[in-house]
């Protein structure tokens, strides 16, 4: 039985509310606590919440968490249910891109820009390169003539040629079913009902899981409380 937390603290409003979501029972938000370690801000639309992601990730954890321009790509991850809409991963990552990375060095890979700092993620494992499905990095050089991109993952630089970009992706935001296996300082859960496909409790549970000093939930009541009740099960 796994029965220490070493993740958060006990008293952990993120621990806390994991144990509600597999009761099935809606999530705790208290500002009595002196460590506030969860947050849910109410957003119907999906440009609303939107614009509140956008402005959370510029804005607002970096001001509360005092976090430094250059720390902020790396320190906070976007989870989202889908990869499709207007708050799937491809759309995300256009937007945060945009915000947080938008000129510079780029090369054009399938209608997408991949520019030097961008946080990407390795797609599949690569046992010649040490790299495996999931892995986090940044890019730290851009080759334009021959097509080749060299990513720092972890202080391990690895350098991929023009027929092996397939094999990754940009991450600013991933989906939650990536995310599983891995942990984050911040973690930033945009939530629609037009995500009802990807709507269930063992969803929610992995990407609030993920977060290690906050979590923040972005979306309607109504998604939430969908995704709470739902328990359907991925075999």
């Amino acid at each position: 039985m796994l029965r220490r937390i070493f993740r958060q603290e006990q008293q952990s409003l993120i621990v806390v509310n994991a144990h509600r979501i597999l009761q099935g029972r809606s999530l705790e938000f208290s500002d009595a606590r002196e460590k506030r370690d969860f947050d849910f801000m109410a957003r119907e639309s999906e440009g609303e919440i939107l614009d509140a992601v956008k402005e959370l990730v510029r804005e607002r954890i970096p001001l509360g968490l005092q976090l430094p321009p250059e720390k902020i790509v790396q320190a906070v991850q976007v989870l989202t249910p889908m990869h499709r809409g207007l708050l799937g991963t491809m759309s995300l990552n256009r937007e945060l891109q945009s915000l947080l990375n938008p000129a510079g060095e780029a090369l054009e890979r399938g209608g997408l820009w991949l520019r030097v700092k961008d946080k990407v993620m390795q797609l599949r494992n690569n046992y010649d390169k040490g790299v495996f499905n999931g892995d986090l990095g940044r890019i730290v050089g851009i080759d334009k003539e021959e097509g080749k991109i060299r990513i720092d993952f972890d202080d391990k630089i690895v350098e991929y040629e023009a027929d092996e970009l397939d094999e990754i992706s940009l991450a600013y935001a991933t989906s939650i079913h990536k995310s599983q296996g891995s942990e984050y300082p911040v973690v930033v859960i945009p939530l629609h009902t037009s995500h009802y496909m990807m709507l269930y409790r063992s969803i929610l549970y992995t990407a609030v899981t993920r977060g290690k000093k906050l979590v923040i939930v972005v979306g309607s009541r109504k998604a939430l409380a969908m995704a709470i009740r739902n328990v359907r099960v991925e075999k």
